[in-house]
């Protein structure tokens, strides 16, 4: 008698206990994971706010769902995050627009084409709410299986050098230029720089080992990546609005259950606010530290902005725009002066 009291009660213990490991195994099932890559160092502008993102989004979400931010291109880089985006290596990615689209839709193009666009919600305009702009971004979109999660910008885009103060077009000359982009060169070209293609990662050590000495860059990147121990002198005016973007699988994100979909879009817009309110201010910051490090900011006038203006009207814009449609050229040259 004994002995089946025993029995029944190791068998209901056995029982509670594999109930309870049952239910702890459907609960840590129910998270979902969603590994956010971006190339950028974690003191960059768009990774700090791409951590950002994912803090909140996990907090809010309570245990179903939590997003792992990779930062510094440990799964992948600035060129092939969009491609793993794609093909769900990752579920979302931090994608540099000028990078990552003109290679999908040339017409992109029109992003870096210098000073079209005059703020960031003019140029996030021409793409949301034109009807060339829509098309453009609806099948960029469409071919990568992507969707847009956040705005995240990186900055403004303006020249530096390590090698002599930049007060004109003449001092361009001979400098050994870094590319990122195939919209850079008609600009490297016209000013008779030598160009080398470089991915972010490289340019630290090209700069240090002299391959390089010339860059276009927004200025937190100078920062976030230390590039200013080699970086003395930059010039403005800004070329263009770097914009970037989190953007998700677009199979791995229309599965998720509904509130955690809304979850991520309400984190996204409010923190691709904030982002966007602060990326300003944060470059002039940095350009006032490059500046108390003993750097040297040159802004054109006069003679040389003319002179500056009329390189890139006469050889730059031209070599660009045959880069794009030209239908899509003018809407987004209608767009910007009507908005």
């Amino acid at each position: 008698m004994n002995i089946c009291k025993y029995l029944s009660k190791t068998i209901i213990s056995f029982i509670v206990l594999l109930s309870i490991t049952i239910s702890s195994s459907v609960v840590l099932a129910a998270e979902i994971v969603g590994r956010l890559s971006v190339h950028w160092a974690p003191k960059h502008h768009s990774a700090k706010h791409a951590q950002i993102f994912a803090d909140e989004v996990n907090k809010r979400a309570k245990g179903k769902l939590k997003i792992e931010v990779y930062p510094s291109k440990q799964l992948f880089g600035i060129r092939e995050v969009m491609g793993a985006v794609t093909s769900g290596a990752v579920e979302l990615g931090g994608i540099v627009g000028v990078v990552s689209f003109p290679p999908i839709n040339k017409n992109f193009n029109v992003a870096s084409f210098p000073g079209l666009f005059n703020s960031w919600e003019q140029q996030r305009g021409f793409f949301q709410n034109s009807t060339k702009g829509k098309e453009i971004w609806g099948d960029l979109t469409k071919k990568t299986n992507s969707t847009l999660i956040m705005y995240n910008p990186v900055g403004p885009v303006m020249s530096l050098s390590s090698a002599r103060e930049l007060t004109g077009i003449d001092a361009m000359k001979g400098l050994k230029a870094r590319r990122l982009l195939k919209s850079e060169e008609p600009m490297w070209d016209a000013l008779e720089a030598n160009r080398v293609s470089l991915k972010t990662g490289e340019v630290y050590n090209a700069l240090q080992s002299g391959m390089i000495d010339t860059i276009n860059s927004p200025p937190g990147s100078i920062k976030a990546y230390s590039w200013w121990e080699f970086l003395k002198y930059a010039q403005k005016p800004y070329q263009y609005y770097a914009d970037a973007y989190i953007m998700a699988n677009s199979t791995w994100f229309n599965n998720l259950p509904a509130d955690l979909q809304k979850i991520i879009m309400d984190v996204g817009k409010e923190v691709g606010t904030l982002s966007t309110d602060r990326i300003m201010d944060h470059g002039e910051s940095v350009l006032k530290e490059f500046q108390d490090r003993g750097g040297v900011v040159t802004t054109l006038s006069g003679t040389e902005k003319a002179k500056f203006d009329k390189l890139m009207k006469e050889k730059v814009m031209p070599a660009m725009a045959k880069m794009i449609d030209s239908d899509a050229l003018v809407a987004a040259q209608e767009y910007a002066k009507s908005n």
